[in-house]
């Protein structure tokens, strides 16, 4: 027999070590198709829409794609750790495990975005129910002062999953082209799955907690679930405690940190483009135009591909642009509205877009012409050409997708330290103080992310430090949420507060959106980057709400799970 004052890995015979890892082997690899899912719902929305990369519509139905998961996620939750109370933890993991699994291996065949909607939904039904029976099954199956340590390391992992699945998109992308790899890498999440339902079906138990619970709710009449939860005043006291701090939580990763991922797509394709533009592609570009002004016929053939390129990109200008890239960007532009091309045309259109706010005098006019007619002799023929800037801009957004993985797996490295660290902290300090520490550390690194990220150096210490301090706190949502209600109602309550968070976390990429558009886009008029850097920074202020839920929640530190 292990001795008390052993390290906590020692204290756990075999069967304890099983139930820990099939059920961080459960929340793993549903945290893998979490992200594999944020990796892929742009190129997925774009390609099942047959749009455009800068179509508005894009960051439209990606930002309700990830509503529709949430939705689905709290739901799956809500009701899965209802059944977890009822039939059991271990019988209620199977159906989760199908569930995520199938549907979102089905999801790579989606022919259309409804259908594919209706599959993340279903899949997030299954994604919702996975952590709260998770954690209930190991707090009740291992010994209580291992209980900490075992909880800590299951949240941890989840921080592994989300660097396979950036490492996997990266791979993928690199042997597939990025508007069809997002239908693979769905195709990833259902074997793993399936080997853990086998392990549950062949090996794994009820605990005797749940076992001697059920046994007593025949006799003493106490059914725990819903009702309960809220009719007692200290399970609703600790019920809503619960549902503040993981909204905060919640929050602060799907309505913000998730999207640093397209923030930094969006910086690292700009920097492409400067990089070209440094590379003398620009004057390459301002030939390019002076063909496509004089090529008349010749364009139709080319339209395909010259549609490819961004248009709200290629339209918005700026004084550091130059105008040889005005002019490309403005000729093509021209096509895509249908317009008359002729050069007159499109230094008239210039004249309109330019970000300068002073009219363009006939001197100005005159040097446009001139760099026209000076470059035109240069350019080599218009096939060519039209492949170059288009195989510029398939590289581009490459690139960009894969800078995002690599920011996805530093910020989840960095996550795996922050979850390790809350269950050391938590250990010495208590539950309250820690979480205090923490989610103050969460809004500061994620507004200095937010702020400042501009450049491939910073994203090798800001990514880690925003995923440290944001992570950390859902460790303690996996040490404490079991430790607020008793067994007849543990999935339920730890169910409950975890996952109706997701229904305000639902609304979080609309704000997101909204904050991005409309206030800062529309009415203060920033720049694509900025105003994606300010509605984040904004959106901070949710981590608030944790730092005011901690007035109201009692310290369970070396407490007994209540009964």
């Amino acid at each position: 027999m292990p001795q008390d004052n052993a390290p906590w890995y020692r204290q756990l015979n075999g069967y304890h070590w099983f139930v820990l890892i099939v059920c961080t082997c459960g929340w793993l690899f549903d945290c893998l198709d979490q992200q594999l899912f944020n990796l892929a719902r742009v190129s997925a929305v774009k390609n099942l829409l047959g749009v455009e990369n800068g179509n508005p519509d894009i960051d439209r139905y990606s930002g309700i794609a990830t509503s529709v998961l949430l939705i689905g996620w709290a739901t799956g939750g809500i009701i899965f750790g209802i059944v977890g109370d009822r039939i059991g933890r271990a019988k209620t993991m199977i159906f989760t495990l199908l569930s995520y699994s199938v549907f979102s291996g089905l999801s790579g065949l989606a022919p259309n975005l409804g259908v594919f909607l209706c599959l993340r939904f279903l899949a997030g039904l299954g994604v919702g129910g996975q952590f709260a029976l998770g954690v209930t099954l190991v707090s009740e199956s291992v010994p209580t002062q291992t209980r900490t340590h075992a909880l800590g390391m299951l949240q941890a992992f989840s921080a592994a999953g989300n660097i396979a699945a950036g490492l996997i998109y990266l791979g993928v992308i690199q042997l597939i082209e990025v508007n069809v790899a997002w239908r693979y890498i769905f195709w990833v999440s259902v074997l793993p799955a399936l080997v853990l339902v086998y392990l549950n079906v062949r090996y794994l138990h009820e605990p005797e907690a749940w076992l001697k619970s059920a046994a007593d709710r025949k006799t003493t009449g106490k059914k725990g679930g819903m009702t309960e939860l809220f009719s007692d005043p200290r399970w609703r006291k600790r019920t809503i405690v619960g549902m503040m701090l993981a909204s905060a939580g919640v929050l602060g990763l799907w309505a913000i940190g998730v999207f640093s991922n397209d923030m930094t797509q969006t910086i690292f394709r700009k920097k492409a483009w400067e990089t070209a533009r440094l590379a003398g592609d620009d004057r390459r570009d301002l030939a390019f135009a002076v063909q496509l002004v004089n090529a008349g016929g010749q364009i139709e053939q080319y339209r395909g591909k010259i549609f490819e390129i961004s248009p709200k990109e290629l339209i918005e200008t700026n004084d550091k642009e130059s105008d040889a890239r005005q002019i490309a960007f403005a000729v093509v532009s021209l096509l895509k509205q249908k317009k008359t091309i002729a050069s007159e045309s499109v230094l008239a259109f210039l004249d309109e877009k330019s970000g300068s706010r002073k009219a363009q005098t006939p001197e100005d006019r005159a040097r446009r012409a001139k760099l026209l007619a000076e470059n035109a002799s240069d350019a080599p023929p218009l096939a060519e050409n039209i492949e170059r800037v288009w195989k510029r801009q398939k590289d581009g957004n490459q690139k960009s997708v894969s800078w995002a993985c690599v920011n996805l797996i530093l910020f989840n490295i960095g996550a795996f330290f922050g979850i390790y660290a809350f269950a050391r902290v938590t250990n010495h300090l208590g539950r309250r103080p820690t979480f205090a520490i923490f989610f103050t550390l969460a809004m500061a690194s994620t507004a200095i992310y937010f702020l400042f990220m501009n450049d491939r150096s910073q994203l090798y210490w800001m990514a880690p430090l925003m995923g440290f301090a944001q992570l950390s706190v859902f460790g303690g949502y996996a040490i404490y949420f079991p430790e607020l209600f008793p067994t007849r109602m543990r999935s339920t309550g730890t169910s409950f507060c975890y996952n109706i968070a997701r229904y305000l976390a639902a609304a979080g990429p609309t704000a997101l959106g909204w904050l991005s558009g409309s206030i800062y886009g529309g009415l203060l008029d920033f720049n694509e980057v900025d105003r994606f850097r300010y509605a984040g920074v904004t959106m901070c202020a949710c981590f608030l709400l944790g730092l005011v839920a901690l007035l109201f929640a009692p310290e369970t530190r070396n407490q007994p799970l209540p009964e």
